[in-house]
């Protein structure tokens, strides 16, 4: 097993021991004298009124969770993106205003009362709806993530990104509510020769994928909410395409055309983008499905360990786009020693699974590592298993095991071992 290391490499002993156990208390003692357990300002003064927030907001104490982008990672910062703070988050839930934001025009403001979806081509019946028109078809809601493809599309070459902020945050999870397009598609009488369809958005991008009739047919929403308000502005307000278990790029926002074809279109986000550059020069096209993949958000880079030895808790999220996710294995010790991981809240189709692992650190450098198993049996690979079989050109689809180094203060950071 060959390590690198952008940190200082811990030594070996050092990993034999990492495990051990300390016994530390989980409690300051009652004997000390912490002035925090005096009677405190709110104790004494009332506070505001119900009128002061009509729409809730974070306490002023968690300012600092909130999405972060990456200044140098493009051109401009209209099309742009930035990250989820996934070591902020716990259970499966994203609340909407950490979803991260990928535009390719900048975010669009649209009218929802003059805003219409239009569905032609290859129908008995070209329809053009309102909001209040398609809110008036049979709902439903389920819980899917949405990942970009690029998600870690940094860590191709090796270590670069100090957080999984920014390494695995181009991904959210949250509860969708809105149409089957399949029951869109049927108002509107699809042709047999109808075997594709053009999705296109209303921002300035004109943002438009190909999505084969099956897909369309099977899982696809056409979502208003998510979480139960309407959906935010920059998340495709409206009206947005939800395409479960597939790449992020394909979920349009702003939905407002579905033109249906024989064939695929063949536009620029899936031939000069969205396609995976092999060794021989070859490149994958039409890889939607995002395979199984998994990360330990705590401790992370942004997320060290701050209390020192004794009992911790170790805890992360993974995801499929093929099914669930009932099995995560973590190690602490570089691949070692592999532990099953206790998975915990709901486990739900396409969606994201939390897990967790408690140990007590005895205060020796760690190598954390975790390893996500789908529902169909498929095992997340390593970066080199995947390097070897896909080689370095691609920035999309990189679903290898990530690996934290945390040294003895508990500062962790982005390493490699392959």
């Amino acid at each position: 097993m060959t390590f690198s290391f952008k940190g200082k490499k811990p030594s070996r002993r050092a990993f034999l021991t990492g495990a051990a156990a300390t016994g530390a208390g989980l409690a300051t003692a009652a004997s000390a004298k912490d002035p925090a357990i005096a009677v405190q300002p709110w104790m004494q003064e009332l506070g505001d009124g119900v009128d002061v927030a009509p729409y809730g907001m974070p306490s002023e104490y968690e300012k600092d969770v909130k999405r972060r982008s990456v200044e140098w990672l493009t051109a401009d910062p209209v099309s742009s993106i930035n990250f989820t703070p996934l070591h902020d988050l716990d259970g499966i839930i994203t609340p909407n205003g950490l979803c991260f934001e990928r535009h390719h025009g900048g975010v669009a403001r649209v009218d929802p009362a003059i805003h219409r979806l239009m569905i032609h081509g290859l129908v008995d019946k070209p329809l053009v709806f309102t909001m209040e028109d398609l809110k008036r078809f049979p709902r439903e809601n389920h819980v899917y993530f949405l990942e970009c493809a690029a998600n870690s599309g940094m860590e191709w070459r090796g270590a670069q990104l100090n957080g999984c902020q920014f390494t695995h945050g181009m991904i959210h999870n949250v509860m969708y509510t809105g149409i089957p397009l399949r029951l869109l598609l049927e108002e509107a009488g699809v042709k047999p020769s109808g075997k594709w369809l053009l999705v296109e958005g209303a921002d300035a991008a004109a943002m438009t994928r190909s999505i084969p009739m099956e897909k369309a047919l099977d899982d696809c929403l056409v979502a208003f909410k998510m979480n139960g308000e309407a959906l935010r502005a920059e998340q495709g307000y409206p009206v947005r395409l939800v395409v479960p278990g597939w790449e992020g790029n394909m979920w349009i926002k702003w939905l407002r055309r579905i033109e249906v074809g024989d064939q695929p279109w063949h536009h620029r986000e899936e031939t000069s983008k969205y396609t995976d550059l092999l060794e021989d020069g070859v490149a994958r096209r039409f890889t939607w499905e995002m395979d199984a993949k998994s990360v330990i958000t705590n401790p992370s880079p942004q997320a060290p360990i701050t209390h020192g030895p004794g009992p911790t808790v170790l805890t992360g999220v993974a995801w499929s786009g093929r099914g669930t996710i009932p099995r995560v294995d973590v190690t602490i010790d570089g691949g070692m020693n592999w532990h099953q991981a206790r998975m915990d809240g709901p486990s739900l189709m396409k969606s994201m699974h939390r897990f967790y692992y408690e140990f007590d650190w005895d205060g020796s450098p760690l190598l954390l590592q975790s390893r996500a198993h789908d529902s169909t049996g498929y095992v997340q690979p390593t970066k080199d298993a995947l390097r070897a079989v896909r080689g370095v050109n691609s920035i999309y689809h990189n679903n290898g095991i990530q690996t934290w180094a945390v040294d003895a203060d508990g500062r962790a950071e982005n390493v490699e071992i392959s």
